[in-house]
């Protein structure tokens, strides 16, 4: 193994970038607030800035170990570790940390019960892996990808994707909300002024402007998310690049191949399919990952 240099956290372009689907949702959000704040204002005498300030101010919160251990893992659906997955997850995340001379205590590993081959940083010190995982990729193929997700930390791409993910809550909340008050009305209005043609018309335009209201909640979230997962692709490249850099480049790419066999890894074919994608294909970047270690021969 080649000598271990200290790593840093440096900014790469996906972590500029990401600060558009937070800008996307920054709208509607302002407006979630003001709903929230309404009612607290009739109690307390706080003003809307401080209130949204104070809000957005606690996104700091998720980024704290403790929180990130007690708070966001178990959010996500992820655990601590078992004393099996650490005896597992130890040998192949120690040399990762060695490789960029890192202390084990910066970062947080949980365990996500799934099915799926998969792996996602959070926060800012939060590595989550799948059960899955954890039982079937070989010690070197799971320290190639946990390196992939350290290097999500390392580039900063965790950053702006997190304080995105925490002004969605209130406006993800407000939507569901009018969606569920627009199904009551629709009830309401069949169930007990079908016999008035007044009150049918009241309920429907209830309804009607309840539907409007939730769907503009949503077009925010759906434009923000739509962004996210373009810079979320590139993001996916720049780690990569990283892994190699480090020297786990050529078992990442196994795991990789792992993910397709095991899979599938098609290419999306319709618009919707690529906008919805949240990873780039896996062979695109199995291809990458190949080439980047030829040209370092």
């Amino acid at each position: 193994m080649r000598r271990a240099r200290a790593a840093h956290r440096n900014l790469d372009s996906s972590a500029v970038t990401a600060i558009a689907p937070v800008l996307a949702v920054a709208p509607v959000w302002l407006l979630a607030i003001l709903v929230f704040w309404w009612p607290v204002h009739l109690v307390w005498n706080v003003s809307y800035v401080w209130f949204a300030v104070s809000y957005l101010a606690a996104v700091v919160l998720l980024f704290l170990r403790p929180v990130q251990v007690f708070v966001l893992a178990p959010l996500l659906g992820a655990r601590r570790p078992t004393p099996e997955q650490r005896g597992v997850l130890g040998p192949a995340w120690r040399p990762v940390l060695q490789m960029n001379d890192l202390p084990a205590r910066r970062y947080v590993l949980a365990v996500l019960p799934s099915n799926e081959l998969n792996a996602f940083a959070c926060g800012g010190h939060l590595v989550v892996v799948t059960s899955y995982a954890l039982d079937e990729l070989p010690r070197d193929e799971l320290s190639g990808v946990l390196a992939h997700e350290l290097s999500h930390h390392l580039g900063l791409h965790t950053v702006a994707l997190t304080v995105g993910q925490w002004l969605s809550i209130p406006v993800l909340l407000l939507a569901r909300i009018g969606f569920f008050l627009q199904n009551v009305a629709s009830a309401a209005t069949t169930s007990y002024a079908s016999h008035s043609s007044a009150i049918t018309a009241l309920g429907r335009t209830v309804a009607a402007l309840l539907t409007a209201v939730s769907w503009v909640f949503l077009s925010g979230l759906l434009l923000s998310n739509m962004l996210a997962n373009m810079v979320g692709r590139n993001s996916e490249f720049q780690a990569d690049n990283r892994a190699v850099a480090m020297g786990f480049g050529r078992p990442l790419a196994t795991a990789l191949r792992r993910f397709v066999a095991d899979f599938g890894g098609d290419r999306p074919l319709t618009w919707r399919e690529r906008l919805a994608a949240t990873h780039p294909p896996a062979r695109t970047r199995v291809a990458r990952i190949e080439a980047m270690l030829r040209a370092k021969r």
